[in-house]
């Protein structure tokens, strides 16, 4: 790629992008713990999240509820509408305050086949969310349930995805962890406590999530 490629790429900013005029969508705002779209329901339109966060769960025939991902702040979903998907797969629900912008499913696929840089940006998160799939499986198949827990905290404070990981991780309750790890939430509390004697996590107005907790994950 040339360096006035590179140029333009570093300062593509998503979000002033979305903002413009030229594109057809909605601002929508949720409460926390409030539905934004339920398994089952219309799939006609993908979201951009803005602030807040947002928890994906899916229930079984039988009715068991699974978390199969945690989205935040520069995170699409919904996405499914353009590859054909009539039914939303999970159910979102706000984990806090939470704002996004809603575009209709015609109207994302306009900008994605005339507007290279966010087509660019949107495959990219495609990518991502096919690779951290593939992850979970593998986590699922062959880690501890220790290092699972490790996996889900250090994701959550989005750890290697920014510069600056996020050091303290509210909203989020060990029955949810519980769902996204595969276990009891007991077993979940008696790892939390390990992890809080071992000062990998710290519980100080939110939960603190300190790199050292990697070592989880390394350790053989």
């Amino acid at each position: 790629m040339s360096e006035t490629g590179l140029i333009k790429r570093a300062s593509f900013n998503l979000e002033r992008y979305l903002k413009t005029p030229g594109i057809a969508k909605k601002i929508v705002s949720y409460l926390e713990g409030e539905t934004i779209f339920s398994q089952g329901g219309p799939c006609d339109s993908v979201l951009y999240l803005q602030k807040g966060g947002v928890k994906l769960t899916i229930t079984s025939p039988h009715g068991k509820d699974a978390v199969i991902a945690l989205l935040s702040a520069g995170d699409f979903l919904g996405e499914g509408c353009i590859a054909g998907q009539k039914f939303r797969s999970a159910t979102a629900t706000a984990l806090e305050s939470t704002t996004a912008l809603m575009i209709d499913k015609q109207e994302m696929i306009r900008v994605l086949h005339k507007e290279h840089e966010f087509s660019d940006r949107f495959v990219a998160h495609m990518l991502q969310r096919n690779v951290r799939i593939e992850e979970d499986l593998t986590d699922q198949l062959f880690n501890s349930t220790e290092r699972r827990l490790a996996r889900v905290l250090l994701l959550v404070a989005r750890y290697g995805k920014t510069e600056q990981p996020e050091k303290i991780v509210a909203k989020i309750s060990q029955e949810t962890l519980a769902e996204m790890v595969g276990t009891s939430r007991s077993r979940v509390s008696a790892f939390m406590n390990k992890f809080r004697r071992l000062g990998y996590i710290q519980y100080n107005g939110g939960l603190h999530i300190n790199g050292s907790l990697l070592s989880v994950i390394l350790h053989d």
